[in-house]
């Protein structure tokens, strides 16, 4: 009996001391909009599995798709409340960081060869230096999205061919303004209600990313993509500052390393999913249009300036002598 006892009392021990070993010194709780399909969600598991393999399990990664942890902004701040960790973010960082405006700024990058350059240069470094100093996140990584398109029933090359055209546009004043100085006629509109009005003719075209022209089936009620590339944006992968400087600096040097495996693996991803909608789009009947970019971008130039603050100006044009 009393063998019995020391072995159970050893067994339990052991076993104690075995979780013990197995609890993570840290978690980091990664919550973003995106749904577990989505590229962002796929690079945010290779994120986890590099960090937790590479920390041997000091650091464990817990990833919240779908919005379980907030929306955006939600989650943001319960970052800044130490709540929440990491997350997904783009140009709502202007709300403190108005050099973050650059990220969702019309025309202000000639193509993806263009806004690499910015983005991983100095003024890439301005931006993510004033972001980690108003906001207190850390951007680990970055992440390029799709170019915005125009999709229509009419195909559009040049200016001209926008006028009085009846468009959905996300209530952004900049946006409204923008296509106002190309001709079009822009409506604010929720992104919900706006198959319904294409297909009742209330408006006669939109503008949004492959991704979003697919997942919203507007290959059903539009007959037209074209290159409008009018926004060229990305977003960052970011980590409360304070978090990150709780660790032990060989813990934060796993970090960055699997921020960079993550943001190259989901480069990767990326051109094979741009590549994916195109051809999609195309199958289901939609015509890719080339547009002359050039003589969009010179003639909503004077409303886009216009709608910039100086120092968002100022990095609006040292971006433009890139």
């Amino acid at each position: 009996m009393i063998k019995q006892l020391i072995t159970s009392t050893v067994l339990g021990a052991a076993i104690l001391s075995s979780q013990a070993l197995l609890a993570a010194d840290f978690t980091l709780k990664f919550g973003h909009l995106a749904n577990q399909e989505n590229i962002w969600h796929q690079a945010a598991v290779k994120f986890k599995e590099e960090v937790e393999a590479n920390s041997d399990g000091r650091v464990e990664v817990q990833i919240y798709p779908n919005e379980q942890l907030g929306a955006e902004m939600d989650v943001i701040n319960s970052i800044q409340l130490g709540t929440a960790d990491m997350t997904i973010t783009g140009e709502s960082l202007q709300n403190w960081a108005p050099k973050a405006a650059m990220m969702a700024v019309p025309y202000a990058f000639r193509d993806s060869e263009h806004l690499h350059k910015a983005v991983e240069g100095e003024i890439g470094d301005e931006i993510e230096a004033q972001i980690t100093e108003r906001t207190n996140l850390v951007p680990l990584a970055w992440f390029e999205r799709g170019p915005r398109h125009l999709t229509s029933n009419r195909s559009v090359r040049q200016p001209a061919d926008l006028d009085g055209l009846r468009l959905r546009v996300p209530n952004v004043p900049l946006f409204v303004d923008t296509w106002e100085a190309l001709g079009a006629r822009p409506t604010p509109m929720a992104f919900s209600e706006v198959f319904t009005a294409l297909q009742q003719n209330t408006i006669q075209a939109q503008e949004n990313p492959l991704s979003l022209i697919e997942s919203a089936s507007f290959y059903e009620v539009q007959d037209y993509v074209n290159l409008t590339s009018h926004v060229r944006s990305w977003i960052y992968v970011v980590i409360g500052k304070d978090k990150l400087e709780s660790m032990p600096e060989d813990l934060q040097q796993v970090i960055f390393n699997a921020a960079e495996t993550m943001q190259t693996y989901e480069a990767e991803l990326f051109k094979k999913d741009e590549q994916r909608l195109r051809q999609d789009l195309q199958e289901r009947g939609m015509e890719f249009i080339e547009v002359d970019t050039e003589a969009f971008a010179e003639k909503a130039r004077p409303a886009v300036l216009e709608s910039l603050n100086e120092e968002q100006k100022e990095l609006f044009e040292a971006i433009q002598n890139l």
